[in-house]
């Protein structure tokens, strides 16, 4: 079987889609080191010495769009016609877009991966004329794919109600943690992390977004409470990438913290590198998650993989994916009284730490290529 792969977030490590394919693609060869398997690259990554040696690298050629042309229109024409064009040149089997953006015409059989269905379910994701043209773009061709993958059974039901996409034509295959996090391995680079970024002693971390339904305003609430606890003793450390704050779909978070008096409890970090946030998640004392909508929550299973206890909302995917080894809570008040428990009550704390740990070891990126694996069987079988 000769597999083309979609590589356009191969550079994009930090993004969920670029995690995404940097752990299937290597994990996919030691499934069935007999598959034969194309990245296919966009002209800007040019050479990747991270990508597995076993992989063929399939470089395509410049689009010829003016240099000035935006970089979404540049990232349609591969999906729309570099992508499959370069599948049927080398002669594949199967082609695999491992995000929602799959070719309309495609001349091999194809599979696709579906994460979520945000931009459908919250309007407030789909703004602008661009954004929904592309949204009514890969949507119309989500539904020509031979194969679709996501990545819970929450999110199947979702692209079920909003792509109208048969029930048995969608498979799920779950995400995992990586090997680093963990609660002793690669504790050696602890202290360098912590002087990196200048982490207090004990903290509750927040590590992720700032769209609109990650909630972090939940959590500066929530933190009005625990600072009247002990504010000083366990401060807010809020890691991530800040976007251009606005009213809609970025509120401004720095603007809330200092209405709600808590500046003085709150640390800003910024981005985190990636191979930091093993060490990030192990020296935290509480991982806070209070997004509403997830496709997974990969985050917070990261976090109970470095022995970290995690507090989320009820969302749907939690309940399915994180079961009972995270405290999940309904409003801002729940979340503060779960984090002070968490912080203070040995017993609970050692509970959730040893139940998270047991959770995390049921997910593995191997299973995931396996169960990818069999798709591509699958669509090829029938």
């Amino acid at each position: 079987m000769h597999v083309a792969i979609n590589g356009w977030f191969w550079d994009q490590q930090s993004t969920g889609s670029g995690q995404y394919l940097r752990h299937l693609v290597p994990n996919l060869k030691k499934v069935s080191p007999d598959l034969q398997l194309s990245l296919i690259l966009p002209p800007h990554i040019q050479d990747p010495d991270d990508a597995p040696a076993s992989v063929n690298l399939i470089k395509t050629r410049n689009s010829g769009l003016p240099s000035n042309a935006l970089r979404r229109v540049a990232k349609v024409f591969f999906e729309q016609r570099s992508f499959p064009r370069a599948a049927r040149e080398i002669g594949a089997d199967l082609a695999h877009v491992p995000y929602w953006a799959p070719p309309l015409s495609s001349p091999v059989k194809l599979v696709t991966t579906v994460l979520d269905v945000i931009p459908l379910q919250f309007p407030i994701y789909n703004r602008g004329l661009l954004t929904g043209l592309y949204t009514s773009l890969v949507s119309v061709a989500a539904r020509g794919s031979n194969g679709i993958i996501t990545i819970s059974e929450t999110a199947k039901l979702d692209i079920e109600d909003y792509l109208g996409i048969p029930e048995d034509k969608i498979s799920v295959a779950y995400l995992s943690h990586d090997t680093g996090f963990h609660p002793r391995w690669g504790r050696e680079r602890d202290a360098a992390v912590r002087e990196k970024y200048d982490l207090p002693e004990r903290f509750v971390l927040y590590l992720g977004g700032f769209d609109w339904r990650k909630q972090v305003n939940m959590l500066l609430l929530a933190y009005t409470y625990v600072a009247e606890a002990d504010g000083d003793a366990f401060p807010l450390v809020i890691a991530g990438r800040e976007p251009a704050w606005d009213d809609q779909l970025f509120p401004d978070m720095r603007a809330y913290s200092s209405k709600l008096g808590i500046d003085d409890y709150v640390r800003w970090i910024g981005f985190v590198d990636e191979e930091d946030k093993p060490s990030l998640y192990r020296l935290a004392d509480v991982f806070a998650f209070p997004s509403r909508y997830e496709g997974f929550g990969l985050m917070a299973l990261e976090a109970l993989a470095s022995g970290t206890p995690v507090v989320t909302s009820k969302a749907l995917v939690f309940e399915e994916v994180l079961e009972d080894a995270v405290y999940m809570v309904d409003n801002a008040r729940e979340m503060a009284g779960a984090i002070i428990a968490l912080l203070i009550q040995q017993p609970l704390r050692e509970t959730m730490i040893n139940q998270g740990l047991a959770l995390a070891s049921k997910y593995s990126w191997r299973k995931t290529a396996q169960e990818t694996l069999a798709v591509y069987e699958d669509v090829l079988r029938s």
